[in-house]
């Protein structure tokens, strides 16, 4: 009986480790409020923090008030262990990109199937958070970079 106990709270002890693990592999560095602006032009993005697998964003751009693009995403790892950034622009279907690298301060996602992006690079730099769409072989690219709003 004493050895059952025992693996019950080594079990229960180890849980909350496997579950940061699983966290930490999520790009937490993202989170937060994140804004950009040139002149008139501007755009802003939201991450919230790693929990229960997903991180979840949304982005909107525009130019003085009118409002020209929005985006839901979420990043999550899946059912299968996959981590993938899934994208809704507008009225759109979802996107799937598969993360191919993933780093402490950098995360790649990719989707060969797609018309544009087909990559979709995030990385920081100090407080910038910073973010590169293309096609697969870096063609093509658009950089966008964000500093934290507050700050």
């Amino acid at each position: 009986m004493r050895i059952l106990s025992g693996l019950a709270m080594l079990l229960l002890t180890l849980a909350p480790v496997a579950a940061a693990a699983e966290e930490a592999e999520l790009p937490g560095w993202m989170t937060g409020a994140w804004a950009r602006s040139d002149g008139d032009s501007w755009a802003d993005e939201y991450w919230t923090p790693p929990r229960a697998g997903i991180m979840i964003g949304a982005s909107r751009s525009g130019k003085g008030e009118a409002l020209q693009f929005w985006e839901h995403m979420r990043i999550v790892r899946e059912t299968d262990g996959t981590l993938a950034f899934w994208a809704i622009s507008a009225d759109q279907k979802p996107v799937r990109f598969i993360a191919k690298q993933n780093a402490a301060d950098g995360i790649v996602f990719e989707n060969a199937d797609h018309d544009y992006p087909q990559r979709i690079r995030y990385w920081r730099e100090g407080k910038l958070l910073k973010a590169q769409i293309s096609l697969l072989d870096g063609s093509k690219p658009v950089d966008f970079q964000f500093r934290m709003m507050g700050q």
